[in-house]
């Protein structure tokens, strides 16, 4: 949890000065967030030393993590104030920022806004910098996802370009030095900074470095490590330029509206940014900072009902106003307003919360719960548990393997070929052994009896667990689903040990074979060219249905000597696996 330090005359003053630490700490509470210390409590304070409020922040509220955002909140919670509205405000001629192809190697996003006619004084210029490396600690992950630049605009002069140059190539004078240093020097001069030295690894193995210029091709910024001392910025500073190069968009564009929502109270115009267009390599344009308003519809019925109160919707309109939420009802619907401040806000519930804090957790009538419920096991579980019961009472031992594997694991490897529409994909893998999501059961079995080829045969393992499949019909893009596989290995395939484990199973599930029975649910082994399998070893395990319907549940058979080769395999092997959720 974030921890801000915040000067607690000045905050007081803002708050009209009716509080003491104790009516301040409550005040907090109500709010949601903890005054973990006063300064002025611990003892004697220093000469000319002014006490600081230490407050604790919650980890998705980046909008209070300043002076500005905290103050504003409370203002707006207090009544005291109207939450602000933010607006960009078109430039006779918008500041641009040209991006190069280079910079897909390193860091590919870049955004931007101007802060016109700031007036800042130190304890101003302090938060501006506090907030920055707050945002870099928690939203930018320590600047490598997201990093902050920020310039006087008045010493440098546009258009600008974001480009990827080799360190050898770029030439400036870091942010508080004097020596005009190269990409390569600036890496080796922070190597003993113990701050700088920290991200230095972010950039330091790349063939080329990012850099921010200006018209005169003068260096901006050498994201994410320094800003340049050229266009440093001061008490004097009137108008600012933000840069914000990333390599998450959603990242940078929250960071970006953060610091310009809190500082944009200072300019000129409260409240008002100038926007900065972007344009990439292939032409495409965009224009930032996007303060749009958010819209979420939800209603009055179900925020009563998380929260437990009974309120009518233009009750909780006005309650939602202490959050600095816009809410505007329309018959039986509320239409919420969520402003540039709040990414945290995702769904109903999020609103639900704020509710909750407006009204206040302590108010909340309490409840006697006069129902009585009875546990009862998930059905799929329950299943699951009876398949499980059948094959360990079989003699077979149960492994629990992992649901992440090798995309070799999952098709080269057992003769399969991927058409593109089964398969879940890791974007960003750790490893090459974590690359998807498995679509069977049979790799991590056959990767179990590798590593216990030492224990005599033959081996009897099984699993009971899900697998992931792609599923363009629902709103993921991708569902569980439940399969049994059980495999046998031996000096002998044995093929009929794994049919007779298949048929108790199905006899658990009251389904019987083919062969017994020609009328009500059966199911049958259907001859089919499995790749997987040995040509002529392989079948279908199919479901046929009351109404002479069927459905394919899996498949078994015994292991082509390829597949047993790709997992370091010498004995042969008999498998099945199928899905069980038909048996629900």
């Amino acid at each position: 949890m974030p921890t801000i330090d915040i000067d607690k005359q000045e905050l007081f003053d803002y708050l009209g000065n009716q509080f003491d630490t104790a009516s301040f700490r409550e005040l907090c509470f109500e709010f949601g967030i903890e005054l973990e210390e006063d300064s002025s409590e611990k003892g004697q304070l220093a000469e000319g030393e002014r006490a600081q409020l230490k407050i604790d922040i919650p980890a998705n509220r980046y909008d209070l993590l300043c002076f500005e955002g905290v103050s504003r909140a409370l203002g707006v919670f207090l009544r005291r104030e109207d939450p602000p509205t933010y607006k960009v405000v078109p430039a006779a001629e918008p500041h641009r920022i040209t991006v190069s192809a280079e910079c897909a190697q390193v860091r590919p996003f870049v955004v931007g806004a101007v802060l016109r006619g700031v007036t800042l004084t130190a304890e101003r210029y302090q938060s501006f910098i506090d907030l920055q490396d707050k945002l870099h600690h928690n939203l930018c992950k320590k600047r490598e996802l997201v990093s902050i630049g920020t310039h006087d605009l008045d010493t440098v002069e546009g258009p600008f370009t974001y480009e990827a140059q080799r360190p050898e190539d770029i030439q400036f004078v870091p942010l508080n030095q004097t020596e005009s240093m190269n990409g390569r020097r600036v890496i080796e001069f922070y190597e003993d900074d113990q701050h700088i030295k920290k991200i230095l690894h972010i950039i330091r193995d790349s063939p080329v470095y990012p850099v921010v210029y200006d018209a005169k091709r003068r260096v901006m910024s050498l994201p994410p490590l320094i800003n340049s001392e050229h266009s440093k910025i001061s008490l004097d500073t009137r108008n600012i330029l933000i840069e914000i190069t990333a390599t998450d968009l959603t990242k940078v564009n929250m960071t970006l509206n953060i610091l310009v929502t809190m500082f944009s109270k200072y300019c000129n115009e409260p409240f008002t940014v100038e926007p900065v267009e972007v344009v990439y390599p292939d032409g495409k344009k965009f224009v930032y900072p996007e303060l749009e308003q958010r819209l979420m519809a939800t209603t009055g019925e179900y925020l009563n009902g998380i929260v437990g109160i009974e309120k009518s919707n233009d009750e909780i309109s006005e309650l939602l106003k202490k959050m600095s939420l816009e809410a505007e009802v329309q018959g039986d619907k509320i239409n919420v307003k969520l402003p540039a401040t709040r990414p945290d806000i995702l769904q109903e519930c999020d609103i639900a919360e704020d509710l909750a804090i407006a009204f206040g957790y302590n108010r909340i009538p309490r409840v006697q719960n006069n129902e009585a419920t009875v546990a009862a096991p998930h059905p799929l579980n329950k299943l699951s548990d009876i398949v499980r019961r059948e094959i360990a009472l079989a003699g077979w031992t149960e492994a629990l393997t992992l649901s992440l594997c090798s995309h070799d694991n999952n098709f080269a490897h057992l003769r399969r070929k991927d058409n593109g529409d089964e398969v879940v994909v890791l974007e960003n893998p750790k490893s090459s052994e974590n690359q998807i999501c498995r679509t069977l059961l049979l790799p991590g079995l056959l990767k179990t009896v590798c590593e216990n080829k030492r224990y005599a045969l033959p081996l009897r393992v099984f699993e009971v667990s899900d697998v992931v499949l792609k599923n363009a019909a629902v709103e993921r893009g991708a569902q569980n689903q439940r399969h049994a596989c059980a495999l046998y290995a031996s000096n002998e395939a044995r093929f009929e040990i794994v049919q007779g484990l298949l048929d108790e199973v199905m006899k658990s599930l009251n389904v019987v074979s083919v062969v017994e029975a020609n009328k009500g649910v059966r199911y049958c082994l259907e001859e089919a060219d499995i790749p997987t399998y040995l040509p002529g070893r392989g079948a279908n395990v199919m479901l046929i249905n009351e109404d002479g319907s069927s459905l394919e549940l899996g498949t078994i058979g015994i292991l082509h000597p390829e597949v047993l080769g790709n997992f370091d395999l010498k004995t042969p092997v008999s498998a099945f696996e199928i899905n069980i959720e038909p048996f629900l």
